[in-house]
């Protein structure tokens, strides 16, 4: 983030505090500046022809005598008027601010803003800004709908999305992959000298994901247009569903997926309306596994975050671990760092394998790289750099399939080292366990030191919240009834 970019995001994140002063939570926040924003944007960006006359940043700051009144049926007007974008922003759409005085503020500083600046620097970056402002911010749960850009941009790296794929996130959050993936294609190739198809297939069918929260689905439609992916047709960009329900099936065949799906169960602990998968939980994170290599083409690839549990819990995880090396080639596991989530001691990993051609005996080895032992506590001291990955992605190689060529072309570094190769024999023996280290934690061996109560508190929780998905499936399995 630029110095430039860097400033104006302390500048809208500081009108926060006016909003906090007027009761507004930490949740609301960047949810109430983004359906101010996006008048002003459409203003300063001349799209205003997608709202209709009379309900436009310029009638807002007119407004002397009740303007929240105003601002509030303007809100419930666009909900229903305006262009397809227009109302799936402002559906539902209702201000928490209780003040005039507060909303003339608001309207005031912003129009302040350095928007030449703003323009100049890319108002994407600074929207995206405002959002990973955000998720640091807050004090749990982002990491579900904000994964750190550092990381968002090594996958794509590695992955190599092209103006061929067909790209998917099916826990879009707000459209972090999408839009990295969309900055690599147009960085590795020139847009202008695109043909008439080329062009047609960029914006009609490239890039689709899905989002079951609709605050989150309103900011990461925001986030779209700022980045210029507003103009995809009905089906293409981010839809409001659930992709563990037949929204999800719907979904086009993809020849890439880039995602990092919520943690935990579903609520209710009920099971996913899916009639396409074999082995049903309501265990989330093997639910959408089996989506993602499930919405595969034959020849696809993925690049998903999934925490430990999904590397070792028996029962249904090992059956759907069994299945995903089974249908596809499993070439690649990154032990990620802890910390890097914003809930403590969540530790996860990069999954990455390519959708094979037949449907049994896909894997023939699996790769770990150990980015977790020995390395940085990060968090709000040391923040993830996209230097921690350079090794990894030389390491990783060339090739985003994992093909046999460039599989034989890695160099195991051995027991002292973060790269190592395992047989498909010898994971089969561990009962198919992915959960597989081998550095010692030079840190707790010369410290003696245990982690933070936090850190110990998350990890207890998630441990028992895999025993009792395990549980789950256990009675599943026997066809009973479980209620929670």
């Amino acid at each position: 983030m630029s110095t430039a970019t860097h400033d104006i995001v302390a500048k809208l994140w500081n009108l926060c505090n006016i909003l906090k002063d007027d009761g507004v939570t930490y949740h609301q926040y960047v949810i109430e500046l983004t359906y101010l924003l996006f008048l002003k944007m459409a203003k300063e960006t001349s799209t205003e022809r997608q709202l209709p006359e009379g309900y436009r940043w310029d009638d807002l700051e007119g407004q002397t005598e009740k303007p929240l009144e105003f601002y509030k049926g303007l809100l419930s007007y666009l909900g229903s008027h305006g262009s397809t974008l227009v109302k799936e922003i402002f559906t539902d759409a209702h201000s928490s601010i209780k003040k005039d005085t507060t909303l003339s503020t608001l309207v005031t500083k912003i129009d302040k803003l350095d928007w030449y600046s703003a323009k100049r620097e890319g108002l994407g970056d600074i929207y995206e800004g405002l959002l990973e402002k955000n998720a640091n911010e807050k004090k749990a749960g982002a990491g579900q709908y904000f994964t750190p850009r550092p990381l968002i941009d090594s996958m794509v790296r590695v992955m190599r999305p092209t103006l061929d794929d067909i790209i998917q996130d099916p826990a879009a959050g707000t459209g972090g992959f999408l839009i990295a993936a969309n900055r690599y294609i147009r960085e590795h190739s020139n847009p202008n000298s695109w043909t008439n198809k080329q062009n047609n297939k960029y914006h009609g069918n490239t890039f689709y994901g899905m989002e079951h929260v609709q605050d989150t689905h309103r900011l990461a439609l925001m986030n779209l247009i700022l980045h210029g992916l507003d103009s995809a047709p009905q089906g293409a960009g981010i839809q409001y569903g659930d992709t563990l329900s037949p929204d999800g099936q719907a979904l086009p065949p993809a020849t890439l997926i880039l995602t990092n799906p919520p943690f935990g169960s579903k609520k209710g602990g009920g099971l996913p309306n899916r009639s396409d998968f074999e082995f049903p939980t309501s265990n989330k994170q093997f639910c959408f596994l089996q989506h993602i290599y499930l919405g595969l083409k034959p020849g696809g690839r993925a690049a998903a975050v999934f925490p430990d549990n999904v590397l070792f819990e028996s029962n249904v995880g090992r059956q759907i671990r069994t299945a995903l090396m089974d249908k596809c080639n499993l070439h690649t596991i990154l032990r990620l760092p802890s910390g890097i989530f914003y809930a403590q001691g969540v530790k996860t990993n990069v999954l990455f394998f390519t959708r094979g051609k037949k449907q049994t005996g896909n894997t023939k080895e699996v790769w770990v790289y150990d980015l977790r032992t020995n390395t940085p506590q990060f968090g709000r001291r040391t923040s993830l750099r996209r230097e921690y990955f350079a090794e990894f992605e030389a390491f990783f190689g060339d090739d985003p399939l994992g093909g046999s060529p460039s599989l034989a072309q890695r160099t195991d570094t051995g027991e002292e080292g973060r790269f190592r190769r395992f047989s498909r024999d010898w994971i089969a023996e561990r009962d198919d366990n992915l959960d597989i280290s081998w550095l010692k934690d030079e840190r707790e061996e010369e410290n003696g030191e245990l982690p933070e109560p936090a850190i110990l508190a998350q990890e207890a929780i998630s441990e028992l919240e895999a025993a009792i998905a395990e549980l789950q499936g256990i009675v599943q399995e026997l066809g009973e009834e479980i209620s929670l």
